[in-house]
């Protein structure tokens, strides 16, 4: 039933039979929204989706959980406290679905807008010096380093060398004489 309400909506559909099968379909396949039961064998909604949040490097994946439990304030709360984006209650309402939905188009489309601004680094062309988010201009170094932990080492490329090294050396040489 929930694949032929989707798919008349227009959008593709990986079915799973159950937490863990949901869980590797993630895996191989760049899924953007899931629409999920909360009570599921194997792994239930709630654990899908803590799974789902951990996975930091990702796109965001927007998350609407279906449940037959009452919409209290206790059931909704436990949900966002697992990373729901929405809630919905079975028997299923077509057009609350199709309205989350759009609202999880929107956000997402949002985060990838907001992604690939985080992405661009404002480097100046003169210095190579990085301008943070407080606006604070910083060695490229360190820059990287509180962001990934990595540290540097630094040498001269060829080119440098040849370009810069080897001209100082010939004056100090030519200037000694």
């Amino acid at each position: 039933m929930m694949r032929k309400a989707l798919t008349r909506l227009g959008h593709d559909v990986v079915l799973a039979g159950d937490g863990e099968e949901a869980w590797s379909a993630l895996e191989a396949d760049a899924v953007r929204v899931i629409v999920s039961d909360w009570t599921m064998p194997r792994m239930d909604g709630l654990e899908l989706c803590r799974r789902v949040r951990a996975r930091t490097q990702q796109q965001y994946v927007y998350f609407i959980l279906l449940t037959g439990h009452d919409a209290t304030e206790e059931n909704q709360r436990t949900a966002a406290e697992a990373g729901v984006d929405d809630f919905l209650t079975k028997p299923l309402d077509m057009t609350q679905l199709w309205t989350r939905l759009r609202v999880a188009e929107r956000i997402l489309r949002y985060t990838t807008q907001v992604r690939q601004l985080e992405e661009l680094l404002p480097i100046c062309a003169y210095c190579k010096k990085i301008r943070d988010d407080q606006n604070y201009w910083q060695q490229m170094e360190s820059y990287i380093n509180e962001r990934t932990g990595s540290d540097f080492s630094h040498s001269i490329c060829p080119d440098c060398y040849q370009r810069v090294i080897v001209p100082e050396m010939e004056k100090l040489k030519g200037g000694g004489s």
